[in-house]
């Protein structure tokens, strides 16, 4: 009875270890495990599986997992197929696809152009994403496997925005079968499928056996959200978790100089910006714009608060992004200069003036040393901080005088790095914050947006950040860099320009 009972005792443990070690499994001849589950951390929860209901970072880096779209970014942010092994472009306003056969979705549909159609519909019709493919004007079934997708105007960066994560392909019938429980039930063709989500604890997903470029080599994902930046290095430190997304503040350095794990830190396509509402006094006078962005000084921000992860900015967009130029001006740091533009715009002595963040620790920490920098040229500047949705819908409304926010060129383009945020037609929640208004800007954003020509493109768009830059509606507090902390056994991960890194081809080293 005895020996039965330690037998059982001795099952149990190595249950025990098994479901605590995250899924390694002794092989038979028990002198080897084989690590089938990979766990990652990011700093907040998905909101939703459903691509259509939300265009938040977190929620992106689990569904690209799940879905595909027609065409995919490479590595080196340059259009590759997808869905789509080849596509045709006959005139500016069209563009002809052709799927690859025998893809199956998740629940063992197989993929056809109806269910593009279906997607791209339904995408067009949600506020939250359908701006990103808003020139699409139709899209037609031509048979199984073809689509034909027609823009009202030519749009040179077509591709660039169906590469975006809310573009993924979706299957009709499985949207309509879950209804509005969808975006807890996602279903697509990627190379992982969805199996749980436990609220505020994990996401799990598992290989897709059936991916049309081959089997995952990490059969589990647990995604795991860690709120306070601290703890997730902690995760990292202790094993509990193999990869860290957004390790914070001074424990980058901690960790680039921790042999025990694997350090990644890249440029990202990702900005903060100060901005200005310059419907309103003093801020809609050019030269009180530029005295500001004079006595900015970026390396104090770029040391104190990204902790030297980023670079001054020249740009909305940076270098990584087609568009980009060198040619439009980087503001440089002269209190004295600041002083006399100040004076030429009629305010010798200064204003009182209030800026809106919400509860974001970089944002606070780049307000309190603004406040103190522009206190140098007599700017009284008070910082008041708002919950998120209301700073979104304040801001969106024009309530604000000066404010701080962020963005990324997700697409790779500078079509979705300048357009929404200088272009008029979006004022307000649409992008245009700063109510930023000049005609030659939007003539030029339209006609680049219209042309199907990329070296004219890139000229038009030079043009754009060359004025902007000394129109300064919103000053570029820096390029910044991304990051992530792994176990030292991970191989083949990839940080993502955009921010939403695959797990597909990640694998464990063999022992």
């Amino acid at each position: 009875m005895r020996g039965k009972l330690r037998l059982v005792l001795a099952t149990l443990l190595s249950v025990f270890l098994f479901v605590s070690c995250g899924g390694s499994k002794e092989t038979a001849s028990g002198d080897a495990k084989v690590k089938d589950t990979i766990v990652v951390s990011d700093g907040a929860e998905a909101k939703s599986l459903d691509p259509h209901a939300t265009n938040d970072a977190q929620s992106s880096r689990v569904t690209v997992q799940i879905y595909d779209r027609l065409v995919e970014q490479g590595d080196n942010m340059e259009i590759v197929p997808g869905l789509a092994e080849s596509w045709e472009q006959p005139d500016g306003r069209t563009t002809i696809f052709h799927l690859r056969k025998g893809v199956k979705f998740h629940n063992g549909e197989e993929l056809k152009a109806s269910d593009v159609k279906f997607s791209f519909d339904r995408m067009k019709a949600s506020p939250q994403v359908s701006h990103i493919i808003g020139t699409v004007e139709s899209v037609e079934v031509i048979d199984d496997n073809t689509v034909k997708v027609t823009t009202t105007q030519p749009f040179g960066a077509l591709l660039s925005h169906l590469s975006h994560p809310t573009a993924a392909i979706m299957n009709e019938k499985a949207v309509k079968e879950y209804g509005d429980s969808y975006g807890q039930h996602p279903v697509g063709t990627g190379p992982y499928k969805f199996v749980s989500w436990q609220s505020g604890d994990r996401i799990t997903l598992e290989a897709n056996p059936d991916y049309f470029l081959g089997e995952a080599p990490i059969k589990n994902v647990v995604f795991r959200p860690i709120v306070e930046g601290s703890n997730r290095t902690i995760a990292i430190e202790t094993g509990e978790v193999d990869i860290a997304y957004d390790i914070e503040g001074l424990d980058k350095d901690k960790l680039r100089n921790d042999d025990t794990v694997v350090f990644l830190e890249e440029p990202s396509l990702s900005i903060d910006y100060i901005g200005f509402n310059t419907k309103k006094a003093p801020f809609d006078n050019l030269k009180v714009r530029q005295a500001i962005a004079t006595a900015i000084n970026a390396d104090d921000i770029i040391a104190a608060v990204y902790k030297g992860s980023g670079t001054k900015a020249n740009s909305l967009i940076g270098p990584k992004v087609f568009g980009h130029t060198d040619e439009a001006k980087a503001w440089e740091y002269n209190v004295e200069k600041a002083k006399q533009l100040l004076a030429e715009a009629g305010y010798p002595n200064g204003f009182k003036t209030t800026i809106w963040i919400n509860e974001n620790p970089d944002r606070r920490d780049i307000a309190v040393i603004l406040q103190a920098q522009l206190k140098e040229i007599g700017i009284d500047m008070t910082i008041e901080t708002l919950e998120w949705g209301a700073y979104l819908d304040g801001t969106a409304r024009g309530d604000h005088e000066m404010f701080i926010l962020g963005w990324v060129s997700v697409t790779g383009d500078a079509d979705y790095g300048l357009f929404p945020l200088l272009h008029s037609s979006t004022f307000g929640g649409a992008g245009n914050r700063s109510f930023y208004l000049n005609p030659k800007v939007d003539e030029l954003l339209t006609k680049a947006r219209n042309s199907v020509d990329q070296e004219e493109r890139k000229e038009l768009y030079k043009e754009v950040q060359i004025i902007v830059q000394e129109e300064v509606p919103l000053y570029i507090t820096a390029y910044k860099a991304q990051n992530a902390a792994l176990q030292k056994n991970i191989e083949n991960f990839k940080l993502k320009a955009a921010g939403h890194h695959r797990l597909y081809g990640v694998k464990f080293k063999s022992n």
